[in-house]
């Protein structure tokens, strides 16, 4: 419902002076009808995923840092997400996310890369911890964290880091835990796309 929220607000913020008489009306019960689908969507891929959970956000998705999203609505955007469960004060973490912010780049548009900070669950660092991290390494791709302690028991985090690659209707495609190098990441985001478009 926050993706909802923005749209609706970014439509509002039109200050301009134009004439509006000109502009195409799209009638009530239309808007209704998008809104709907996209609740129906949402509610769709949250049944497929093994659990939902609120992120507030550090940066990225089209959100401000402190916004708090549902999993499932950035799965809305009808994308591919690859979402890697990172720490602050995770060696390897450290070590791949220039490889996984190459990537983000290489796939932009395609694929979803999101970055979900666990540290506090794993004993790996706070999320101020893993802030740092992103700005030290200045990494710009969507990440965020969850104040849920469930996440990592529901997607059975047993290594750090661990990745999935989710299709856009919320199934998961594959996972892989351990450093992901920029090649391997990229033969399995291929995969996923090919396994959405099917």
């Amino acid at each position: 419902m926050a993706l909802v929220g923005i749209f609706l607000l970014a439509a509002c913020g039109n200050t301009g002076q134009e004439d509006t008489a000109d502009l195409p009306q799209v009638p009530a019960a239309e808007q209704n009808e998008d809104i709907a689908e996209l609740q129906a969507n949402v509610s769709q891929v949250a049944g497929n995923l093994p659990t939902d959970f609120t992120i507030s956000i550090y940066q990225g998705a089209g959100l401000q840092a402190g916004d708090e999203v549902l999993f499932s609505e950035l799965l809305a955007d009808g994308k591919p997400v690859v979402l890697n469960f990172w720490a602050g004060l995770c060696p390897p973490c450290r070590v791949e996310m220039p490889d996984l912010q190459a990537v983000s780049d290489a796939y932009q548009g395609q694929v979803l890369l999101f970055g979900l900070d666990v540290g506090p669950f794993t004993g790996l660092g706070s999320n101020e911890d893993g802030r740092k991290l992103l700005n030290e390494l200045a990494i710009t791709y969507p990440a965020g964290t969850t104040a849920d302690p469930n996440v990592v028991r529901e997607y059975g985090i047993l290594g750090m880091p661990t990745t999935y690659f989710i299709t856009p209707d919320g199934e998961i495609h594959d996972t892989w835990t351990g450093l992901l190098t920029e090649e391997k990441l990229s033969e399995l985001v291929e995969d996923l796309l090919a396994a959405s478009n099917s």
